[in-house]
């Protein structure tokens, strides 16, 4: 299984070769956005971890120029800690962001995340079991600890986005567009309203969500 890590640190590059061998994985190493294409090009890429700030071009065209022809999994691995770089990122076509330093396990948690969804048969989801709730999304149906929940339609249609992609980070802009429509795409604070509302309805412990996570400035994950 190859792994492509792009990156100009020699440093970082050397660390993740060797952690990722010693996983089992099959490294390929590029130090610049062309080469980079050219690799993910030649040989098949199960995912192609990518730092944003290569000497040639900007990460992020390297996402753009994939995207064209791979649905490979991206994980992006940058210095860079704005929440418009991620959210860049993440629109341009990756997957999930890391931001160094970093640690190697989670990484490695983010790299298996990436891997199973990328090799899961892909069938419809209708129901999905937590420790704290379980949605029937065929019946539109939600139960916690025997009770029915109930939600209002717009709580019920991010919810829906999060269940059907388990594991992935959604960004901000996305549910927004998708729930309220493109003009409302930089309205945050409808979000945090309604995730603080999914929360206390669903979560065990609201506080400390189990499964409704927040990505700060990015987005949102659903963890089964």
């Amino acid at each position: 299984m190859n792994i492509l890590v792009v990156d100009d640190d020699p440093h970082i590059v050397r660390a993740l070769a060797i952690t990722l061998k010693g996983q089992g994985y099959t490294v390929v190493t590029a130090t610049d956005g062309e080469s980079a294409l050219r690799a993910a090009a030649q040989r098949p890429i199960a995912v192609m971890i990518l730092d944003l700030g290569l000497p040639d071009m900007e990460g992020n065209a390297v996402i753009t120029a994939v995207r064209e022809w791979s649905t490979v999994p991206i994980l992006v691995l940058s210095a860079r800690h704005g929440s418009n770089d991620k959210v860049e990122a993440l629109d341009a076509g990756a997957d999930d962001y890391i931001t160094k330093p970093f640690g190697l396990e989670e990484l490695l948690a983010r790299l298996r995340a990436l891997l199973r969804r990328s090799t899961e048969p892909m069938e419809e989801v209708t129901k999905v079991e937590t420790s704290s709730f379980t949605v029937d999304l065929g019946k539109r149906q939600i139960t916690k600890e025997g009770q029915d929940v109930r939600m209002t339609p717009t709580e019920w249609n991010i919810l829906d986005i999060l269940i059907r992609n388990p594991d992935k980070l959604i960004t901000q802009q996305q549910l927004l567009t998708e729930v309220w429509g493109p003009a409302y795409a930089k309205e945050a604070n409808y979000l945090r309203v309604y995730m603080a509302q999914l929360r206390r309805k669903l979560e065990k412990e609201p506080g400390s969500p189990r499964h409704l996570i927040t990505e700060p400035g990015m987005g949102y994950r659903f963890v089964p």
